[in-house]
């Protein structure tokens, strides 16, 4: 993956968390940046990029979908299913980089989603396998297996059906 093409990603994927609720509207900034000195290149993003902190929290949302129609970027619209489906492959990126444990990472979907997402029912049901740990036969490592290769089913999308994956014997 050249280093423009991963700028892509991570701006994509800071889109969908911010529309989410997922990080703050300077993070989605700091990524334009980012994505600026990787090579990307367009009036959109120089505009987001130039953002502060304090403009960022009532720009983002007016200068972020254009930016990202720029690059042949996704806008998802805040709170929609596509977005959600988004910030959780997001999310599961950010785990399998190492910026989220398994157990935070389950947390945060478990938080956001409960059991009504398809998508991320299986993360949640293991969010629940931590806290009944203690009563069962399952050690953590196990669990944090199980969630690592769930991580690993949403971040190949779209090659990987959106079915869970079953949950070895």
């Amino acid at each position: 993956m050249t280093p423009t093409e991963a700028a892509a990603i991570a701006l994509q994927d800071h889109a969908a968390l911010w529309s989410m609720g997922e990080i703050r509207a300077s993070e989605a900034v700091n990524a334009a940046c980012d994505a600026l000195v990787a090579g990307l290149d367009t009036p959109g993003l120089r505009i987001l990029a130039a953002c502060t902190r304090a403009e960022a929290d009532y720009d983002v949302h007016d200068l972020l979908p254009t930016a990202l129609d720029e690059l042949g970027l996704t806008f998802y619209p805040v709170g929609s299913e596509a977005g959600q489906k988004a910030a959780a492959r997001a999310l599961a990126r950010r785990m399998l980089a190492g910026e989220l444990t398994p157990r935070e990472f389950t947390f945060r979907i478990h938080q956001r989603h409960g059991h009504e997402l398809p998508l991320t029912e299986r993360l949640a049901e293991l969010d629940d396998e931590y806290d009944i740990l203690e009563y069962r036969d399952r050690t953590v490592d196990q669990v944090d297996a199980e969630v690592t290769a769930e991580a690993r089913r949403l971040a190949a999308h779209p090659t990987v059906p959106d079915e869970p994956t079953d949950p070895p014997r």
